[in-house]
């Protein structure tokens, strides 16, 4: 089984390097949040009083904007109407670099748009108003749209084929994308529309919820056993190489041609809005078989990445950060986040913690060889605080204090195992013998130290009290001292 986190940060590092080419319908999204309290006397339909409302590029458009907000590039090919809403969309696009649009125009035809009324309160779609056209795009503009794909086709490392059924992704489209994509060996992720999947004949991989595929294969989805061999007859009719199924709530299901299939469940978020998820998923499973991972890791990475867009308003994109802080335990990012080198970095989360009103407390220590007692320590003092900064003697500095041989552990390894507690919010090294002026710096409220100290034996009382805050002895864990477990180490043989 592929694991989701295994050389992560390594795939991300490839992100930046890869161009995906996106194929589809391009809309605009619009949507208007109010409050609904009563009911209009004109007809028995809610009234909502508008309260604001955004604007976003949807469709294929959305997939390019997942693309780029990944930190890959993205050649977008689409058609648009000769109106305002067509020229927002150029000028939205125009404004990601990273985006590279090869736009056909068509002057008979609507750019697509797409009006959502939504009850802010309860998060309740009411109503939605499109303009549109569902008509296949002419064969003139079929030949033009065809040419810009394939112009672009060299320079990408895989194809996202975004199908809204609004017409222009006909069967020539895709067969020209299906065929170029064999040719040069890059694979392309199909986010389907319709009934008829074959049009999509040879295609890497296709990606239909669970009633899209159910109405594609004619066949029931409702158990695993069901759901499994439509997946299996989907795959064997339209030569395709693997259908990804997303199943809301229940998370997502992979059957790859010859082997078993595979599930991840659902994160377990507050679903806000599942608009455009779909985008989501189709941009992230594109990059990730861009860098050459399977299937299954990249299908785990974009359940990853659906999860934090269904937990955000209206039709929405995923970071690198939030896709990292999704896949990767806290513990392995923790180091990066919880240890700071830069004294003004330590400066600003300060701040921060301040103006939001939380409560700073500070402790200190060499925490050589971490045992229960540290551990108690810690916990203790994060109990006596909203955030807890740890200062931490550097080597030289356990060397001074604790003599030839000390400290056992270096100074970094010793910090990216404290890191690793939950307790501690931000790790400190400093080089002096004691942390006075780190603790000058930090300012905390609380001041924790083992009760081995008396209170007026603790570095920085003095000023802690007159700034207002408080002292806090812990009580130690009987038996438990670095000094005490090097005592104990048996001799090297």
């Amino acid at each position: 089984m592929a694991s989701p986190t295994h050389g992560f940060d390594q795939h991300l590092a490839k992100f930046a390097d890869q161009t995906v080419l996106c194929v589809g319908d391009l809309m605009l999204d619009e949507f208007h949040y109010g409050s609904v309290t009563r009911i209009s006397p004109e007809a028995p339909t809610p009234v909502i009083a508008v309260q604001r409302h955004e604007t976003m590029v949807g469709g294929a458009g959305n997939v390019a904007r997942n693309i780029v907000s990944l930190g890959a590039q993205c050649a977008l090919v689409g058609v648009l109407g000769e109106d305002e809403t067509g020229r927002l969309l150029m000028r939205e696009f125009a404004k990601e670099p990273r985006i590279e649009s090869y736009i056909v125009l068509d002057r008979l035809r609507p750019t697509t748009r797409k009006v959502r009324f939504v009850s802010e309160h309860h998060s309740t779609h009411l109503l939605r108003a499109d303009w549109e056209s569902s008509g296949q795009i002419e064969p003139a503009l079929e030949k033009s749209l065809t040419d810009r794909m394939l112009a672009a086709l060299p320079r990408v490392r895989a194809i996202v084929l975004s199908d809204y059924a609004k017409g222009v992704l006909t069967p020539s489209v895709i067969g020209a994308a299906v065929g170029a994509a064999r040719k040069h060996g890059v694979p392309i992720i199909v986010d389907p529309k319709g009934v008829d999947y074959s049009i999509y004949r040879g295609a890497t991989l296709v990606t239909p919820n669970r009633k899209e595929l159910s109405e594609a294969t004619h066949r029931p989805v409702g158990s695993r056993s069901e759901l499994e061999a439509a997946a299996e007859a989907l795959i064997g009719t339209i030569d395709c190489q693997a259908v990804l199924v997303t199943l809301s709530e229940d998370g997502m299901m992979l059957l790859e041609r010859g082997n078993a299939p595979v599930y991840v469940p659902a994160y377990p978020v507050r679903v806000r809005d599942v608009s455009g998820a779909g985008d989501t998923v189709a941009a992230t499973l594109s990059i990730m078989l861009a860098i050459g991972v399977d299937l299954e890791t990249a299908m785990r990475s974009a359940n990853a990445a659906a999860s934090v867009v269904v937990g955000k308003r209206g039709i929405a994109t995923v970071s690198v950060p939030e896709l990292r802080s999704r896949i990767l335990p806290a513990a392995s990012r923790a180091p990066e986040e919880k240890i700071l080198y830069d004294r003004s970095v330590l400066d600003d989360r300060l701040d921060e913690w301040r103006r939001q009103g939380l409560r700073v407390g500070f402790t200190n220590g060499c925490f050589d060889l971490l045992h229960p007692g540290h551990v108690r320590l810690l916990t203790e003092a994060r109990g006596a605080c909203d955030r807890l900064v740890v200062g931490l003697n550097s080597d030289a500095s356990v060397k001074r204090l604790k003599g030839d041989g000390r400290p056992v552990q270096a100074q970094e390894a010793r910090a990216e195992v404290l890191a690793g507690l939950e307790a501690v919010d931000v790790i400190a090294i400093f080089d002096e013998d004691t942390p006075v002026e780190l603790i000058r710096r930090v300012r905390p409220k609380v001041l924790v130290k083992g009760a081995d100290y008396r209170i007026d034996q603790v570095v920085g009382r003095e000023m802690v009290e007159a700034d207002g805050g408080e002292i806090v002895l812990v009580e130690l864990v009987p038996g438990y001292s670095t000094t005490n477990l090097i005592k104990r180490r048996p001799a090297a043989e």
